[in-house]
């Protein structure tokens, strides 16, 4: 099923087709459809006080006096994001009993003062730390490909990505720390976006990787992905997206370990979208980045998200250790062997292999490559360790490059109605968010036809 993107929603309301509460009142039924994936998507979810800001939004609009064009239009948030009163559990059970938070996070107070409507809190990995999605506390939202054998969201942002390809709000809040937007949204057939990591702030949020960490939403189209983008940095009337000519554009194919492993169905919608973009005028051209493979090799001893989320939670650990998913907690707790020197040579090496890349890439608008490796992997493939590892990997790979540069990307659909879903991931320069949009607008336009 199809379902209408924000744009969509403003033009219904503008015109009087539908209301704020109308727009609620038919996510909220499909959260609690039981039938449907609301149940595992959403951990939390807060019909009150959607209901009353739908109200609210409908009687400014109304008055002629909606805060802006896309005022009562739902959305949701990951369960990492603050909101005034309510306690911030990342999706585990280990604060469970913590404090409510005392005020909403600033990305989130952004997209409210536009009007947006918040209909709930969505599931996700624990505290962010895997790419599959899987969570053994609420439950794993199954990706909308093959419910019938049930497969993996992806991660961490899993219930964002479920809830938005199934009509539960518009868009849903995510974070990305190594392809937390991108992954769910190659594997659930939506737009994923990461901005760079400085241009959204990430007060009021809990976190994994203070290096790494960026916040920012999956939706159903790339306009919707800048208009969210734009309000959460702080823009208050943002312009509408005006895609780039896609004639001329000179497009690098990543070369390198990214081209291992890669699903037949993968490989077969990549060299298409390839194709079609090339019949469309761009420049299609490969591109080795020798750099590239020194990447894994600088994280072998010690990498950012294990070193910095054991400094964050290592006395939640001694207090709460038997509440972690112990797949997670093994994994935070690789952090507490990661010496200070390591870490510094590793913030060396970035610093270097940033400038390095750099260079290699500035001739192209944009590096691309596919998002994930694979089309979504059946749960029952992650039940052991080893399953569990190697595929978490694979579809960490591609998507953490553009965390580990410091630069924004996106991932958009690629495949055909009725095959499984494949993400064709976008990767632009440092703070060059807004060009990077403008181009995978254009590349949308010519996927979608």
């Amino acid at each position: 099923m199809t379902f209408p993107t924000i744009a969509d929603a403003a033009a219904d309301l503008a015109s009087g087709r539908t209301t704020s509460v109308a727009l609620v009142e038919e996510a909220l039924a499909r959260i609690v459809d039981p039938a449907g994936e609301g149940g595992r998507a959403l951990i939390a979810v807060q019909p009150e006080a959607a209901h009353a800001a739908a109200q609210a939004m409908d009687t400014l609009r109304a008055a002629g006096r909606a805060p802006s064009p896309w005022a009562g239009i739902p959305i949701t948030v990951k369960d990492l994001y603050d909101q005034a009163g309510v306690v911030t559990r990342g999706g585990s059970v280990a604060l469970a009993e913590a404090e409510p938070a005392t005020a909403t996070a600033v990305s989130v107070a952004r997209l409210e003062r536009a009007g947006f409507v918040v209909l709930g809190r969505t599931n996700m990995t624990e505290f962010a730390f895997s790419g599959l999605g899987v969570n053994p506390h609420f439950g794993t939202p199954r990706s909308p490909f093959d419910r019938a054998t049930g497969r993996l969201p992806g991660g961490s942002s899993s219930g964002a990505a479920v809830a938005t390809a199934d009509g539960m709000g518009f868009a849903g809040l995510g974070s990305d720390t190594g392809g937390s937007c991108r992954i769910p949204a190659a594997l659930c057939g939506i737009v994923g976006w990461k901005p760079t990591a400085a241009r959204v702030p990430l007060t009021g949020t809990l976190p994994l990787s203070a290096t790494l960490d960026s916040l920012g939403p999956l939706a159903r189209s790339v306009a919707c992905c800048a208009l969210l983008d734009a309000l959460m940095a702080g823009e208050e009337t943002p312009a509408p997206l005006a895609p780039m000519p896609v004639a001329g554009l000179r497009l690098g194919v990543l070369q390198g370990y990214v081209t291992e492993g890669w699903d037949a169905a993968v490989t077969a919608a990549f060299e298409r979208a390839l194709s079609r973009l090339s019949a469309a005028g761009a420049r299609v051209e490969r591109l080795d980045v020798p750099e590239l493979a020194e990447i894994p090799p600088a994280m072998t001893r010690v990498n950012f998200a294990a070193s910095e989320a054991f400094a964050w939670h290592r006395d939640l650990i001694a207090d709460r250790r038997d509440a972690y998913d112990p797949r997670i907690l093994a994994r935070i707790a690789r952090g507490e062997a990661m010496t200070a020197a390591d870490y510094v040579a590793l913030r060396i090496a970035r610093a270097r292999l940033m400038a390095a890349i750099t260079a290699r890439t500035a001739p192209y608008d944009a590096v691309v490559l596919p998002t994930c490796p694979l089309i979504p992997p059946a749960l029952s493939e992650v039940e052991d360790e080893a399953g569990y590892g190697r595929i978490n990997l694979l579809l960490l790979r591609n998507p953490t490059i553009a965390n580990f540069l410091d630069r924004c990307a996106i991932s958009l659909p690629c495949h055909r109605a009725g095959e499984a879903p494949v993400g064709f991931m976008l990767m632009g320069e440092h703070m060059a968010d807004k060009r990077l949009l403008a181009i995978a607008a254009a590349v949308e336009g010519v996927l979608a036809t």
